[in-house]
């Protein structure tokens, strides 16, 4: 498997954390890994040989600690605690957790995965923040749930998304950034010739947000799904694709 390791500061040693690409699975194409061999397609909701998630997973799982908290992904803001997710995945798009050994999971072909914890090493989360679920709030309930859970300095790390130059939206994407914070109006690039219409700085909009929200740590971003072919899945470029994840644990 190729995996990401964030690259982040002040993490205790508590912490576990990855981010999967589309490499060293066991899908074929379209969900492969680009190149003509086995993809690591984790998403069991867009059309794969059922086999070949399972394999996948349990791939997955043999550098985990448990089997990770599936969540049924709903471009929401819901969080719930992942202690609690059964074989049953509820409809959220985030997860915490405070127990040593569960795994927060999100799974991603072009939305932004954030991973979280906290600087006391007690409390750990992961949210899946496509434009609506972003705008809507869930990196914000997200860290309300995990003060609720009495974290310490929250610090966040921004997994492989879309880049800045290729998410294209329309006005009302723009509206509904600009309108809650003047200053997002700045992670957007009008296209010329094409009126209405944007480049998108997702990475941005969710800095910018996580600092309204208290949440100055903020390492991660400058990854490109769409661009980067051969090492991830992007569903704007190809429509019918795989999934990645992205996990975080106590130890």
């Amino acid at each position: 498997m190729d995996l990401i390791v964030p690259a982040w500061t002040r993490v205790p040693d508590t912490i576990g954390a990855l981010s999967t690409t589309r490499r060293g699975g066991w899908s074929a194409s379209p969900y492969d890994d680009g190149e003509g061999g086995g993809g690591l397609n984790l998403g069991a909701h867009v059309g794969d040989d059922p086999e070949n998630v399972r394999r996948n997973r349990a791939l997955l799982r043999t550098i985990l600690p448990a089997e990770p908290a599936w969540l049924s992904q709903v471009h929401g803001a819901r969080v719930v605690d992942a202690a609690t997710v059964d074989d049953v995945p509820p409809d959220a798009d985030a997860s915490i957790s405070t127990v040593p050994g569960v795994v927060c999971a999100v799974q991603t072909a072009d939305c932004l995965p954030v991973l979280f914890c906290d600087s006391g090493g007690k409390v750990v989360g992961a949210a899946h923040a496509g434009w609506r679920g972003l705008a809507g709030g869930v990196l914000e309930n997200t860290v309300a749930a995990m003060r609720n859970a009495e974290a310490s300095e929250i610090l966040a790390w921004l997994g492989p998304a879309i880049g800045p130059q290729c998410f294209e939206v329309g006005r009302d994407v723009f509206e509904a950034f600009s309108g809650k914070d003047g200053e997002m109006a700045t992670a957007f690039k009008p296209i010329a010739g094409s009126a209405g219409k944007y480049l998108a700085d997702i990475y941005g909009l969710a800095r910018r947000t996580l600092v309204l929200a208290g949440v100055t740590q903020v390492s991660g971003g400058g990854m490109c799904t769409f661009t980067e072919r051969q090492r991830f899945y992007s569903y704007r470029r190809d429509k019918v694709t795989g999934r990645m994840a992205s996990l975080i644990w106590l130890k």
